[in-house]
């Protein structure tokens, strides 16, 4: 078995600066520097709703999609509240990303990792590409703590679907590793976080390589509690990562 690339990064380098200023403006759309961040609702198949904020970038052409999933605590509040955290703070806040991003809102009484809500997220997934110019070869994944549960769950259910998957701080279920052997992953995890241990992304990573996976990479973030997502989010070479990634033809 191939040995855990560690690779530790230090807070102080990688931190944003920077203040959230994502507003709701009266006609219920999320105004940012670089075009609208729009509040959107699906009507899922259960005859349930699945609320999420939908970035478009400029032009007609295919583009890679970035499926969002927030944490327990963007559930607790108004749909704009997704953007407190991630890639819908960064386009909140005028950074350029390179992607649809799709960050939906799961409901307070519930979790990401459940049937329901798994299900729904395939549905929106299926919508958005249906709908909007989606690069089919590059579609990726990314969740932070309830969302990193969410993001590995989903992964092994749809292996096929994801040309890359980016769990933060989260865990999944070591009985699926051998799902995630040919899938591009990279995880973050601090490792002061008292809220979802360390140890919960170390046995994801040991499950898949032991199972022959060479495509995991995991940063263990040093001196980092929970909110290991502000830096993980804040290096470019995530995202020039995700982008070499591709599902084949």
């Amino acid at each position: 078995m191939n040995p855990i690339v560690w690779r530790s990064v230090t807070t102080a380098c990688l931190l944003w600066v920077g203040v959230w200023a994502a507003s709701a403006g009266g006609d219920d759309r999320l105004e940012t520097a670089v075009g609208p961040q729009s509040q959107q609702r699906l009507a899922t198949s259960d005859g349930g709703e699945m609320d999420y904020l939908l970035h478009l970038p400029p032009g007609d052409q295919p583009q890679p999609l970035l499926l969002f999933l927030h944490g327990r605590g963007e559930s607790r509040g108004p749909l704009s509240l997704v953007a407190k955290w991630g890639p819908p703070r960064m386009i909140a806040r005028g950074e350029m990303l390179p992607f649809i991003v799709v960050s939906p809102q799961c409901p307070a009484a519930d979790q990401w990792s459940s049937a329901t809500q798994q299900r729904r997220l395939v549905e929106l997934l299926d919508h958005i590409m249906a709908n909007h110019p989606v690069d089919g070869q590059r579609v990726y994944l990314t969740g932070l703590s309830m969302g990193g549960y969410g993001s590995w769950t989903l992964a092994a259910a749809h292996p096929e679907r994801f040309a890359a998957v980016v769990p933060i701080c989260g865990g999944g279920r070591v009985e699926d590793a051998f799902k995630l052997v040919e899938v591009p992953i990279w995880t973050f995890h601090g490792d002061q976080d008292a809220a979802v241990p360390l140890a919960r992304s170390v046995e994801m990573v040991e499950a898949i390589q032991a199972s022959g996976g060479k495509k995991i990479r995991f940063t263990k973030l040093e001196h980092v509690g929970h909110n290991s997502w502000s830096s993980a989010y804040a290096l470019p070479d995530l995202y020039a990562w995700m982008l070499q990634q591709k599902l084949p033809h």
